[in-house]
């Protein structure tokens, strides 16, 4: 056969798939999984690949296993990120610009017209679908759709109706993230940075300070009692504000998100921070104190100034220790007010001095704070110094203090993200916000909580530890403001002057897909509620679609649906994958509930993040052209199992290429036919092959899709070896490897389908190696007593390498001394036995082995070393099976003088006279090197 090129092979099949894979419902027992579908806004880069790879290796396994597989996919284009994009390009924004003109390659007359966001989004749409053919995934694109399409509103309305007729989307007053530049709130998918921000809920505790009140934001009210101080930045320039009718002084920043918040705020004047530095402040609670310098106060934290708790506040220790170093403040000493289990009187000290720190800018010390914060709040226990609070646990005082302090003391309640920045797609600051008339989706409803609480044990999830985190996110999954007044999207059915927001219109599209390719062809003024109504629950008696119409859509829907499983990444638990299983209980009937989810890792680039932004990603066409698509995908595979983050290095894709490259070369030799069928060593290859076949297939069970490769290549290469090895001339082909290069070559259709599809033709095959049968392991053929008498060869061709390393002299012969039946006995004992710590004992238990004396001991104890060192299932067929080690090695004596180019002799190590033959053991012969 020719050499390998999979450009050329890429050309020549890339386009003649997709109308294989394009699935309708049959008599075949279906598998439906789906991906989280992408936001085409931008170029497709290695990371993205791998998230639509792993999908299809299995999508492929499925259909090799027999079953009618489901693969579709579409394009998510509502919200504001695209027209953030749009707007940016507009203003010739240089950041953006450069990303798409020299990143992405976005040919300039086309990015004169990206000012249009469908421009960006068709645009993008049609880059994604191309790559993903490149890269062979086996889609049925007849599916495919955008989330801004006619149709899908249409499904989208319905949805909604169901929602807000069982109230579950509500009017509501709630914080939410909110974009001051676009005048919208926003979702984590309209975010450039903060993706994961989450709104706190602080206390404004208030100190009176000449004449005025100074708020001081904390999440930790309780702890009141122990304040010692106040810092403040003097640096920083406070103002002066009407609060609600009262006179206030916090920072500028501090005022602006206030007035976001529901409150009145009227600036009347300036406050410079040196003014406020050195002065008292008051709290009723804790007494006058001292207003001292801090550099470290962010004005853009809080109100801009902080109360002090140095017994429990490592930052708050740290910096009232340096300024006492310095002969400052010496009078003041920290306030000890909480009993925490493993720690002192001063827990933030403990922390501290455990750690090393020695001062404020070391990296540890948020993680110090957060170390003694969960201590004191899952453990804590006021003292008696806390007036009413006494003997109260932390974490009910912090609530009680807090509804206190707002109902007796001023306080009031501020929210603001637990990150530094968040910043909207639109290039703006984002804040938090309380929102008015605003719709939510009511995710508190207990009600509804236990439904998914109750549907995720139902799940089949993988991995298995991330069902843990799904629970939580349920539990502390609060009400989510579901609609915009700008973007793209769907218009909320009875409140048309909002647009559903894209997390909440993106939660049961994937029983769209089952019926997205007929759906597309109707127009959208008759696609009714009615219309859904009857696709999913065959009710009601829409007259806008011909009913033969209608049942032809029903039946499709009710064959895929469920899906089996859908893949996505691990960031979307804390939103889309948990609001997906909440709206599949809301809308959709009890037997078409999600089956099963696999969860992504994250992406890497030499280590770093992958991030477009900042220009730390690989392009996947520069991928493809460089390596190839079975080189991509066979990387991506074999970098780390699905669920583990995977670091993109070229050096180990220049590897992958070189892998494929050996499989191809060797499978294209195995073709021709050799005369000397018939070896023994043919029949240890075959049985070999059998546990390949079951481990990969095991492995792809449970998607462990790393794992399966490492089977189906690694694993079957390191046996051709082997058994090239052991022939006595070089005999690439025979029936033995014909059979196992026909095995070879389905194990690994899945991942690199290009590659497989070519041999599988060569080998004389009709049809699509995708849908050949996938391989099944038959038991007739396994030899276990061959397998371990080239296990036990192999073993001893390892020790003899490592002997003659080791002493690094040229052999002139080699003696292997086979170990006595008594010692088999022992070997046998001791594998059979349940608690083998007392090897010794059950062995002299016998009384023929207790006639050997000391020399039983001895091989009683090595025997047990040995076994602790091999695999439990070699251990297990050594026991039950025996081996013939003489005659093994006899007959393998011609192989043994080959390797080594010395005479070998097998002989018996009982009464050999040798001295070292007494190491011999069951599987370990002892070697005697001249």
């Amino acid at each position: 056969m020719a050499e390998w090129d999979i450009q050329k092979l890429e050309e020549k099949y890339r386009d003649t798939w997709p109308a294989a894979f394009e699935a309708n419902p049959d008599d075949n027992e279906k598998f439906y999984l789906n991906v989280a579908f992408p936001y085409p806004s931008g170029a497709m880069h290695v990371g993205h690949g791998r998230t639509y790879i792993v999908p299809d290796v299995v999508a492929r396994f499925w259909r090799m296993q027999g079953k009618n597989v489901l693969f579709p996919m579409g394009f998510h284009v509502t919200g504001t990120p695209v027209i953030g994009i749009s707007r940016r390009i507009a203003k010739n924004d240089p950041s953006t610009v450069r990303i798409y003109r020299d990143l992405y390659r976005v040919p300039q007359d086309v990015l004169d017209r990206f000012d249009d966001p469908m421009t960006i989004v068709r645009y993008f749409a049609g880059e994604y679908e191309r790559l993903m053919r490149r890269c062979g995934l086996s889609i049925d694109w007849r599916r495919r759709f955008i989330t801004v399409d006619p149709q899908y509103s249409k499904y989208i309305e319905w949805q909604y109706k169901h929602l807000h007729e069982e109230e579950h989307v509500v009017k509501g007053v709630h914080p939410v993230k909110y974009c001051p530049s676009c005048d919208n709130p926003v979702g984590d998918h309209d975010l450039l940075e903060g993706e994961k921000a989450e709104i706190m809920k602080f206390t404004l505790v208030v100190f009176e300070w000449q004449g005025a009140k100074v708020p001081c934001a904390t999440l930790r009210p309780e702890t009141i009692y122990g304040v010692t101080n106040l810092w403040a930045n003097p640096g920083v320039t406070y103002v002066r504000a009407t609060v609600d009718g009262e006179e206030w002084v916090l920072s500028r920043e501090a005022a602006y998100k206030l007035e976001l918040q529901d409150h009145t705020i009227e600036i009347t004047g300036e406050v410079k921070g040196t003014e406020i530095v050195g002065t008292t402040a008051s709290h009723p609670l804790c007494g006058t104190v001292p207003v001292l310098p801090a550099d470290f106060v962010d004005p853009d934290m809080g109100s801009g100034l902080v109360m002090s708790v140095p017994a429990h506040a490592p930052f708050d220790y740290i910096a009232l220790r340096d300024l006492q170093e310095e002969g400052r403040f010496t009078d003041i000493a920290p306030v000890a007010i909480i009993k925490t289990e493993g720690y002192g009187a001063l827990p933030a000290k403990d922390a501290i001095e455990k750690a090393g720190i020695r001062h404020q800018l070391d990296p540890r010390m948020d993680d110090v704070t957060r170390e003694v914060y969960a201590a004191e709040v899952l453990h804590g226990t006021l003292l008696v110094n806390c007036g009413d609070q006494a003997g109260k646990p932390v974490k009910q005082a912090r609530d009680d203090v807090a509804a206190i302090m707002v109902e007796s003391y001023g306080s009031k309640e501020m929210f603001d993200f637990d990150t530094r920045q968040v910043i909207c797609r639109c290039g703006g600051r984002v804040y938090v916000k309380i929102l008015h008339d605003q719709w939510f989706l009511q995710y508190s409803d207990p009600a509804w909580k236990a439904e998914v609480h109750e549907q995720l044990d139902e799940m089949k999830v993988v991995p298995a530890e991330v069902r843990a985190e799904f629970h939580r996110t349920v539990d502390w999954l609060k009400d989510w403001a579901c609609t915009r007044r700008v973007g793209l999207g769907t218009k909320l059915p009875w409140d048309p002057a909002w647009i559903i927001e894209p997390l909440s219109d993106s939660t049961i599209y994937m029983a769209f897909y089952t019926i997205a390719h007929h759906v597309k062809k109707i127009e959208p003024e008759k696609l009714t509620p009615e219309v859904f109504e009857y696709v999913v629950y065959g009710t009601g008696n829409p007259t806008t679609v011909p009913r033969e119409t209608l049942d032809a859509i029903r039946a499709e829907f009710l064959y895929w649906y469920p899906y089996d499983f859908r893949f996505s990444a691990k960031d979307l638990i804390s939103n889309h994958l948990t609001f997906q299983l909440f709206h599949h209980r809301a809308v959709m009937p009890a037997d078409k509930q999600p089956q099963g989810m696999v969860i992504f890792g994250m992406g890497l680039l030499n280590g770093a993040k992958m991030s477009s932004s900042k220009g730390n990603v690989v392009l996947l066409e520069d991928a493809l052209n460089e390596f190839g698509p079975d080189t991509v995908r066979m990387f991506l595979i074999g970098s780390a199992e699905p669920w583990q983050d995977f670091d993109w290095r070229n050096e180990l894709v220049i590897g992958a290429k070189k892998q494929i490259e050996r499989f191809w070369n060797t499978v294209s030799e195995g073709l021709a036919v050799e005369e000397n069928d018939g070896r023994e060593i043919d029949g240890w290859l075959i049985s070999r092959l059998q546990h390949r076949i079951e481990n990969a297939t095991a492995a792809m069970l449970n998607f462990q899709t790393r794992q399966a490769l490492q089977e189906a290549f690694f694993g079957i290469e390191a046996d051709l070896k082997w058994y090239r090895r052991r022939l006595p001339t070089i005999a690439p082909g025979s029936a033995a490897v014909q059979e196992l290069c026909s095995v070879w070559v389905r194990l690994l259709a899945p991942i690199v389908p290009y590659t497989c599809e070519e041999l599988w033709h060569a080998m004389g095959n009709d049809g699509p190696v995708a849908f050949a049968p996938w391989p099944v392991a038959d038991v007739a053929k396994v030899d276990e007593k061959a397998e371990l008498a080239e296990e036990l060869l192999a073993r001893t061709v390892e020790d003899v390498e490592s002997i003659t390393k080791l002493i690094q002299i040229q052999p002139k012969a080699i003696r292997l001394y086979v170990a006595p039946t008594w010692k088999e006995q022992v070997f046998a004992m001791i594998a059979a036995a349940e608690d083998r710590t007392n090897a010794v004992k059950l062995v002299m238990a016998d009384e023929g082995l207790r006639a050997r004396g000391k020399e039983a001991v001895n091989t009683a104890k090595q025997v047990t070393k040995f076994i602790h060192r091999l695999p439990p299932e070699l251990v297990r067929s050594i026991a039950t099976n025996g081996v013939d080690e003489m005659a093994v090695f006899m007959s393998a004596k011609e192989f043994l003088e080959r390797e080594f180019g010395v005479p070998v002799q097998v002989l018996a190590a009982e009464g050999s006279g040798e001295a070292k033959a007494d190491a011999a053991l069951p599987f370990k012969p002892a070697i005697v090197i001249e």
